[in-house]
């Protein structure tokens, strides 16, 4: 996968068709998430379509994170923040200003205002993650 900074130079340069190409690609890349681990503990709350999020922890003390959406878009915003966490320890998750690493994206004038509402949710469950990682 690309890193974010790769992604944010490519998307500034294209126009808002193509930056939703874009977003639609990043999720089509995203690892497949079995559906056995879409379930309700899984759910993000708060988004207009589904988005599950599975973390999983190795044994060098990185998180991994699977997730997947039923929608094109939301899979690829999704996408865009594990590019920001994705292998790292938990520690340095929240130490990472997620929000600051998507705001070049300025997502919220790309997208409707539903399609957006999610991600702080999907912000704050892998920063509860990572948190419970971090102490664990």
């Amino acid at each position: 996968m690309q890193s974010l900074a790769d992604i944010e130079t490519e998307y500034s340069f294209l126009e808002a068709d193509d930056r939703y190409r874009l977003l639609i690609d990043l999720g089509r890349e995203l690892e497949p998430m079995p559906d056995p681990l879409k379930t309700d503990a899984t759910l993000v709350r708060g988004c207009s379509a589904s988005v599950w999020v599975y973390p999983m922890a190795r044994d060098d003390g990185t998180l991994h994170f699977l997730a997947d959406s039923n929608a094109a878009i939301t899979k690829g915003i999704i996408a865009l923040v594990l590019l920001a966490v994705q292998d790292q320890p938990a520690a340095a998750i929240l130490a990472t200003d997620i929000p600051q690493q998507l705001a070049p994206f300025d997502l919220s004038k790309q997208l409707s205002s539903n399609r957006t509402q999610g991600i702080p949710n999907m912000i704050a469950l892998i920063r509860e993650t990572a948190a419970r990682y971090a102490t664990g």
